[in-house]
């Protein structure tokens, strides 16, 4: 049974055992959904507030990574954390050594080789967590989902965390190319709302974060997160 425990170390069949278990950490996390519109991205978590006594602006799902850049994670938080770290260092040297923001898919490939360094090499564990990173550069307009193991795809409308089958299907059926800003946020609010299997969604455990073109990264405030919850609620 050492491939069970050890990261270096195939099953018979083939398999990595320990990065199968950081994908199960990822499936129990709380839903996040991400979405391309006309001329941007949008990110959309769950915070999951387990308690009235809790501070919701405590729990941070959302993170800008540079100014064009910013992902949502799903999992172990306090992994998410480093490599968000790991990722904004990533961008500044790119920034100091030539001069420019780095491409949003150059910076995904840099942050899933790190992260693939931590399947490889025994003495440490895979991260727990997988992110959805969005971002707008010259090449255009991008959302990409990374896992434990590594791996990056590119997708028009994605998920990751506790809902993403259920999400992943109610996108199949509803999703448009070229949706307005609003009409994209609403969308993915509802398939929030069917995940979560809420009759209404709490404005209070919704983080939302945006990216135009020609515009940086920003979380939305308490008041825009608001109307919108309200709007996709009255649907």
């Amino acid at each position: 049974m050492a491939y069970d425990r050890a990261i270096t170390v195939f099953s018979p069949d083939g398999r990595l055992f320990q990065v199968e278990y950081a994908r199960e950490a990822v499936k129990r996390g709380t839903t996040t959904v991400g979405l391309k519109f006309k001329n941007g991205v949008v990110l959309i978590v769950d915070k999951r507030i387990a308690s009235r006594l809790m501070e919701p602006k405590s729990i941070e799902k959302i993170f800008q990574i540079d100014g064009h850049i910013g992902c949502a994670t799903s999992g172990l938080v306090a992994d998410a954390r480093v490599l968000v770290d790991q990722a904004r260092v990533t961008a500044q040297v790119n920034r100091i050594t030539y001069d420019e923001d780095i491409s949003v898919e150059m910076l995904v490939k840099k942050i899933c080789d790190y992260k693939q360094n931590f399947t490889q090499y025994g003495g440490a564990r895979p991260f727990g967590t997988a992110l959805l990173i969005a971002g707008v550069d010259d090449q255009g307009i991008h959302l990409f989902e990374t896992d434990p193991s590594g791996a990056l795809v590119s997708y028009k409308a994605g998920a990751i965390g506790a809902g993403r089958t259920v999400v992943m299907d109610f996108f199949e059926e509803k999703y448009e190319e070229d949706m307005e800003q609003d009409e994209a946020i609403v969308l993915g609010l509802l398939a929030l709302k069917k995940a979560t299997e809420e009759e209404k969604l709490n404005p209070k455990s919704v983080e939302i974060g945006i990216v135009c073109e020609g515009e940086d990264f920003r979380r939305l405030n308490d008041t825009e997160v608001e109307t919108l919850v309200e709007k996709a609620n009255s649907e």
